[in-house]
């Protein structure tokens, strides 16, 4: 039996051998010790793993993990909810590798059926809202609500600092509002909002819709009384429950924000869920993370495009306005499927049915507030532990707020059985004569047909095969994409993420329900530090921004708890990643960039300058290692040692911590925090630009400021960063089985081909298009940068160009002008072998070619195979060809390999999607 490793392992030992000779060298072990600094290397690092399991023992292990589980009947509400997610969709969507395996839609003319998808998400979430525009999604949302809080300091004209937030939002949402304001200088005044604003200037206010006790508060004269004091408001509203009320638009807010978990997202013990943040058309500029906007192809046929990517924050740096450069679109996908699926009608019945369930509770208990949706907050004086633990003897979980009260949530997976159970835990008998009604919309919603296609299963079906027929995911070819280490996510890995034992765990289930997860938890933390040398690490990050930035409050609290807060100043590379210097603004730090030397690596001695300048307020320095250049710095121990003599604390960022595992431990040479991408290194897929987790990890002087939770005793009381305890949890056996069944010798033995596969790479195509870095002995890391801007300075093809042309040979380009402008960054991964990479390879080829006949005058400038890509099967068919190369040259270019993938529009026009900005389903008349 084959070990999983080398199925997970693309080339074999033959075709290793072969790229081994190009590269040079004859073994991994050799290359290893050229590409690496002797300093850092270490081969017997992992050996505290467990040996490999195979697929089928490994599947075993976590079926006795999930079966520690309880799934009960979740009633505890908090923002999470059961849910019935329609079979077509977990078939068709969330196991479909064309979905789950696809990248962030930067190259959208092959990406125009996840693009579609996400339009769906943002115009069910505006229409719910009463909002104008929406982004693509937030990571939850506790995020969402302190992006909401940031943008309404942004937006208002108030001088003040303060912001109101309503004492009835949900703990963990408030945790994290108060964890953001802190470093940046916010005040947040809790109160009881119903009864009217503090005394007192704001510059914003934050209400729930409903509230964590259920209470639902007509805000509007609140509304009215914060506009006319200088204040803007931000509503974290229940999209379901929108159905019914009245919407955060219709009540004048400036903001809404909340999260999509309940459209048929399973609760997962936490997580990942789509969070949403909306605003009305005036506030678009200040909306932060994505947003699908409208344009139209070179043929002009309307496409969709990510719009106004310049706000994309690792471009933006230390001018950002938030770290946020991801979502959760796979999610966002799920939940605008759902939306489709049920339609307006569909989804009204839901809440309608929901509230029901509540409605027949509250008539028989003795409630705290009269007005709800679908959570009540019950009176049960001196008797609420009782009254919980007869519920759970009956297997239903709710929640104790206090002695004298009790928290019941109902859910689309609430029966009339479980409500018989709740009024039995409570010795009341039934009461079937109330009646509740609170609907108050008037306003339309999701009118637009997408919402009422797609009602069968056969259409829906179709549908999500249609779209993502449209795309280029990992199903179809290599993503050789810089910095994203876009490898296989195998099967074995994501087949227990929709078990019940895992998908339908809340996160606040006592933990004696979650034994099985929590052994997973536990288990990860243990084999992450053994990988990268720390000793402590969080999973509670859902995103690799997260994760930088729970490392740096880790160190912000370090140097305040002793006495050092001077020290504010985080020196960053300009090799570093881009996110980092985001990340350091909100954590309440100045940046001052270091400079690079030509061969890439940091200049030590604009390093010691930097520090001599700033020794007594340097706080920390971001790197990247390997560096975002793709090269193995020889002086990264002299760098981590310069910023420890001068007191302060090394951050190395985990995105290329696929060229480390097992070879080198940044714990170890000299980092004291780093955060890990679980969706780059450990196979969880991307998903389409989300789920992500971004674990942080530390050495033991950090290990007290790690984040804590308001509602898991376990990870203490200090400060938050998502909404769930362990974050994104459920994807978590991702990256359980990789490690498990991979084994030390299975994930050093990825690294290493990793770095032969990008080493093979730039050594065939460094004649054609010259490797911008290389380290010490010219060998590169885990990607190579080949640099472009000579070819187009003497020919005018552009590095755009070749990106879409590459999608004519169905490739993924690589990563366009990042970090340098004018480059392509390849990172090839260790997944991909010898024929895949040699088919990539080919296609460069062929394309430099096409760019030599435009540079020698045979094709001209605006009229040539590059200028013209990409070329959809329609722009091929079409009865007039006036262009000097062949048709069969635009479709079926020389190096073409295998089956055509027809990209789903021409190229697009940005420029015009941002002039005339359209972020919601256009009108079927467009399409005409």
């Amino acid at each position: 039996m084959n070990a999983f490793s080398d199925r997970h392992i693309g080339p074999n030992a033959a075709e290793i051998g072969a790229m081994l000779h190009v590269i040079g060298v004859d073994s991994l072990d050799s290359l290893s010790a050229k590409a690496l600094p002797r300093s850092i290397l270490d081969l017997a690092g992992l050996d505290d793993l467990l040996p490999a399991a195979t697929e089928h023992e490994a599947l075993a292990e976590l079926a006795e993990l999930a079966a520690l589980n309880t799934v009960d009947v979740s009633m505890i509400g908090l923002g999470y909810y059961d849910t019935l997610t329609p079979p077509v969709l977990v078939r068709n969507l969330v196991e479909d590798p064309a979905w789950y395996t696809a990248y962030t839609p930067y190259q959208p003319e092959i990406s125009q059926g996840r693009l579609e998808a996400l339009l769906n998400f943002q115009t069910m979430v505006s229409d719910l809202t009463g909002m104008e525009i929406a982004n693509a999604s937030m990571l939850d949302d506790a995020t969402a609500a302190a992006e909401a809080m940031t943008l309404l300091k942004r937006a208002s004209r108030s001088k003040s600092n303060r912001v109101a937030i309503d004492s009835d939002l949900f703990p963990q949402v408030k945790a994290v509002i108060e964890t953001r304001a802190e470093p940046i200088g916010i005040e947040v005044v809790t109160a009881d909002l119903s009864a009217g604003l503090p005394e007192g200037e704001f510059f914003g206010v934050i209400v729930p819709l409903p509230g964590s006790s259920g209470r639902i508060v007509d805000w509007k004269p609140i509304i009215e009384d914060a506009h006319s004091r200088g204040a803007l408001v931000a509503v974290g509203a229940d999209l379901l429950a929108l159905t019914l009320i009245a919407s955060p638009g219709d009540l004048g807010a400036d903001v809404a924000f909340g999260t999509s978990q309940r459209f048929g997202v399973p609760l997962g013990f936490g997580g990942p869920h789509a969070g949403y943040l909306a605003v009305p058309s005036r506030l678009t500029r200040q909306l932060p993370g994505r947003i699908v906007g409208v344009s139209v192809d070179a043929d002009g046929n309307p496409a969709y495009r990510l719009a106004l990517q310049t706000r994309e924050q690792h471009i933006r740096r230390e001018k950002a306005t938030s770290n946020i450069c991801t979502a959760q679109v796979l999610l966002a996908i799920l939940a605008s499927m759902y939306a489709c699926y049920h339609g307006p009608d569909g989804l009204k019945a839901i809440a309608r049915r929901v509230h029901g369930q509540a409605a027949k509770l509250a008539a028989s208990l003795d409630t705290v507030h009269d007005t709800f949706f679908d959570t009540l907050l019950v009176n049960a004086p001196g008797r609420a532990a009782e009254v919980v633990a007869t519920a759970k003897d009956y297997g239903i979980n709710l929640r104790f707020v206090d002695d004298d009260h009790v928290g019941i949530a109902c859910d689309e997976a609430t029966t009339d059985a479980h409500v018989a159970g709740v009024l039995r835990a409570f010795g009341v008998d039934a009461d079937d004569a109330a009646q509740s009604s609170i609907e108050t919309r008037t306003s339309e919603f999701l009118t637009h047909p997408v919402f009422s296609k797609y009602r069968t299963e056969t259409a829906m079906m179709r549908y999500l095969r249609e779209l993502s027929d449209k795309d280029i995911a990992l199903d179809r070819s290599m993503i050789p994409l810089g910095s994203c280490t876009m490898k296989l996510n195998a099967v074995a890995e994501m087949e227990a993420i929709t078990w019940p034992g895992f998908s339908r765990l809340h996160p606040f289930a006592p933990a004696s329900d979650t034994v099985g997860i929590r052994q997973i938890i536990s288990d990860l933390e243990n084999w992450l530090t053994t990988v990268t040398g720390y000793d402590r690490i969080s999973l509670q990050p859902n995103a690799g921004s997260q994760g930088e930035y729970a490392g740096l409050l880790a160190i912000r609290a370090y140097h305040l708890s002793r006495g050092d807060d001077h020290r504010d100043i985080c020196l960053i590379p300009s090799s570093a990643h881009g996110t980092n210097a985001a990340s350091a603004v909100m954590a309440g730090m100045k940046v001052e960039v270091v400079a690079c030397r030509a061969n890439g690596d940091v200049d030590l001695d604009d390093l010691r300058a930097k520090i001599a300048d700033h020794a007594e307020r340097l706080a920390a320095i971001m790197i990247t290692y390997p560096s975002t250049h793709g090269v193995f710095e020889q002086e990264i121990g002299e760098l981590c040692a310069a910023v420890h003599d001068a007191g302060g604390q090394v951050y190395i960022d985990g995105a290329n911590l696929n060229a480390l595992v097992g070879l080198a431990k940044p714990g170890q040479f000299g980092g004291d925090v780093s955060h890990l991408n679980l969706h780059k290194t450990f196979c969880i897929p991307h998903g389409g630009g989300g789920p992500g987790v971004g674990p942080v990890a530390v050495r033991e002087h950090l290990a007290p400021f790690l984040p804590g939770h308001p509602l898991e005793s376990t990870l203490g009381d200090q400060w938050t960063v998502s909404a769930a305890p362990f974050g994104s949890a459920s994807i978590l056996p991702i990256t359980w089985a990789y490690i498990r069944m991979m084994g030390a010798d299975g994930l050093r033995a990825a690294t290493q081909v990793a770095i032969a596969s990008a080493n093979y790479i730039a050594r065939r195509l460094d004649e054609y298009y010259p490797v911008l870095y290389t380290g010490e002995n010219g060998m590169v890391a885990h990607e190579c940068i080949l640099d472009l801007r000579d070819i187009t300075k003497h020919t005018g093809v552009t590095v755009e160009d070749v990106a879409k042309r590459l999608a004519d040979f169905g490739f993924h380009a690589p990563t366009m002008s990042f970090p340098v402008a004018g480059t392509l960054m390849v990172e090839p991964t260790e997944s991909e072998n010898l024929d895949e990479l040699d088919r990539f390879i080919d296609a460069m080829i062929a394309i430099k070619r096409e760019i030599d006949k435009v540079g020698n005058g045979e094709w001209p400038i605006d009229d040539n195979p590059l200028h013209g890509a990409p070329h959809t099967a329609a722009s091929i068919a079409a009865d007039e060809w006036t262009h000097p190369y062949t048709r069969m040259e635009a479709a079926y270019p020389a190096g073409l390999h295998r089956a055509k993938v027809w990209p789903g529009s021409r190229r697009i026009d940005g420029a015009r999607g941002d002039r005339n900005l359209v972020c919601s389903c256009p009108p079927v008349e467009a399409y005409s």
